[in-house]
């Protein structure tokens, strides 16, 4: 077995400084190539790439050896530093190269099915499969490191602040979160199954009540729901919960989190307080409840002027208990020709709306989908409203709030990155706050919790749980980055009794309340504290800050869309003597 040398430096750390330094690197071989009677070789390893050279005066081995090295080989190398007569501007060590006296062979490699640069272009399966491979690429590598600074920031943050890092369990009791739990068979109680957690929402509940007072953990999830650019099956959050807290406690020591993390990670300084927001006002002026505030093409309601206008599908829709909303596109009229409008109306249709009106204002008058059923008055006044002149676009949408907000809220944003008005080193951070504690089930017919069935409701609020359960406002706060939810979270129901109404108010049975819940009642007999935290989704956020599209760049062995792991091969069967000793039996299709 050969030795390991004993390294004295990375590759990619070696600057003018270290010339005439003896040094010892290991590392890959990215390429070698050979001119006359020179051996020149790129090292590389997770911190960058360094030139070797190897010339006919070292031993006769050690070049001959140098003459056989392909691309991933690994090897260790000592040699000397010197300055490079040919520099290379693009490398941090572009200035200097090692000239090599001695090499040790690790391992050889056969040629990778994926190149080990960062424009490589290779398909993502591809990428999947052979992680380990593209795991080399200094991109990849940068990533992983950026991540690691994230989490040891938080670290040192929330334990300077009086947080104690606690781990819950993995294996825990199912409970009716929403979207699907990943079961866990238990071998000892034959019938019975653990879930994997979609989240420590009760285990730092029931930290609270015991008396940890501030908690928090970089805890592992799941949930077995569908996948998108930001989603998958197992994902990681920076979770907490404190004791004797507001809303308003919660909010600043997160800003002082997210201020020092910009700082430190990014450089760059975040102004406090954050700005705020409430749900009512974010989705009526950006049909979201994550805007993207870095621009304009805010909602304008013309709900009023619709009701009585001349356009009967305005008009209809108003009458029917929805709106009509629109954006106005400064300068679009020129920008979006007839077949691009088409287009955009095809993207809402995408979220439900039925179509788009359309209205230009240009030098040769108004060119409409719709402005032939209005008088001039009507016209006027609908211009008016969004304060359009010449040259400017309207896109309208007529249907239930939800259809409008959802279409209207997703289009600004498309229309945003058509433009090329979204800076990624814009940094717009927002509390969204006032949240609606429950949300109608149109399927179900009943209310369904907002975000979980333990957030508070606000104490003005609750008289209305018998009465007008839509209307209660919740304790509930998301904090959101260039129109995206980085995090949220609320105040929790610490008294036993609202929190039985909360699930009376979800239509929960007793029977099933006792069964899933009952635990966490029985907490609320023996003195718990008023309590509320928050979590971070840690793969997204290092997503945001990194400028990647997807959360799959940020961890080591992602699943695919399938939410395989494509790698390993999982998930796989199990065989029928593990099934037998687990009382399981597969049922056939």
């Amino acid at each position: 077995m050969t030795s390991v040398l004993k390294r004295s430096d990375m590759c990619g750390e070696l600057r003018l400084s270290d010339v005439g330094r003896v040094v010892t690197l290991n590392g890959w071989v990215a390429k070698s190539r050979r001119l006359g009677g020179l051996i020149f070789t790129d090292l590389r390893d997770k911190t960058g790439i360094t030139q070797i050279v190897f010339d006919e005066d070292i031993p006769k081995d050690v070049f001959a050896l140098a003459e056989t090295l392909r691309s991933e080989f690994v090897v260790g190398v000592v040699g000397t530093v010197r300055e490079r007569e040919a520099k290379n501007k693009d490398l941090p060590t572009g200035e200097i190269e090692v000239q090599a006296s001695a090499l040790t062979l690790y391992s050889t490699a056969e040629t990778p099915p994926i190149y080990v640069k960062d424009d490589d272009n290779a398909g993502e399966d591809l990428r999947m499969k052979y992680r380990y491979i593209d795991l080399r690429k200094l991109r990849m590598q940068r990533n992983l490191t950026f991540r690691h600074m994230v989490c040891k920031i938080a670290r040192d943050y929330y334990s300077e602040n009086g947080f104690t890092e606690v781990e819950t369990p993995v294996l825990v009791k199912p409970t009716p979160e929403g979207a699907r739990d990943y079961l866990v068979p238990s071998r000892v109680n034959p019938g019975n199954f653990y879930a994997l957690p979609q989240s420590p929402q009760l285990y730092k509940q029931l930290l609270m009540a015991g008396g940890t007072d501030r908690y928090f953990q970089i805890a592992k999830c799941f949930r077995d729901e569908d996948l998108r650019a930001d989603r998958q099956p197992e994902f990681t959050q920076i979770d907490l919960e404190m004791s004797f807290v507001t809303p308003d406690d919660v909010l600043e020591i997160q800003e002082g989190f997210l201020s020092r993390l910009m700082k430190e990670a990014m450089g760059i300084d975040v102004p406090l307080p954050l700005p705020r927001m409430c749900y009512k006002e974010a989705m009526g002026r950006f049909g979201s409840d994550k805007p993207d505030t870095r621009f304009g093409f805010e909602l304008v309601d013309v709900s009023g002027f619709a009701a009585t206008c001349g356009f009967s599908v305005f008009a209809g829709a108003v009458s029917a208990g929805g709106s009509v909303r629109g954006i106005k596109i400064d300068g679009g009229a020129a920008e979006f020709s007839r077949k691009e409008t088409d287009k955009l109306a095809d993207f809402v249709k995408t979220y439900g709306a039925k179509g788009l009106a359309w209205l230009k204002l240009t030098a040769e008058g108004v060119q409409s989908s719709f402005a032939k059923f209005l008088s001039e008055n009507e016209l006027a006044a609908l211009t008016s409203a969004f304060e359009a002149k010449e040259g400017d676009l309207l896109l309208l949408v007529a249907d239930k709030d939800k259809v409008v907000f959802d279409s209207l809220g997703a289009l600004r944003v498309h229309i945003a990155d058509r433009l090329g008005l979204r800076d990624p080193k814009q940094y717009n951070f927002l509390w969204v706050v006032d949240f609606p504690l429950l949300e109608e089930d149109e399927e179900a017919g009943r209310f369904k919790a907002m975000h979980h069935p333990f957030t508070a409701p606000n104490p003005d609020d609750i008289e209305k749980l018998d009465t007008a359960p839509g209307e209660v406002r919740a304790l509930a706060y998301d904090i959101i980055l260039n129109g995206t939810e980085l995090g949220g979270g609320s105040i929790r129901i610490h008294d036993r009794a609202l929190q039985s109404k909360m699930f009376e108010v979800l239509g929960l049975p007793e029977e099933e309340t006792q069964s899933k819940f009952g635990f966490l009642l029985e907490a609320f007999r023996y003195g718990v504290p008023p309590h509320g935290g928050l979590a971070y989704g840690l793969d997204r956020l290092v997503m945001l800050l990194l400028g990647e599209e997807s959360i799959r760049e940020t961890m080591a062995f992602p699943k695919n869309q399938a939410a395989e792991d494509p790698v390993s091969g999982a998930p796989g069967d199990p065989g029928e003597e593990a099934l037998r000793e687990l009382k399981l039996r597969l049922e056939q299709e």
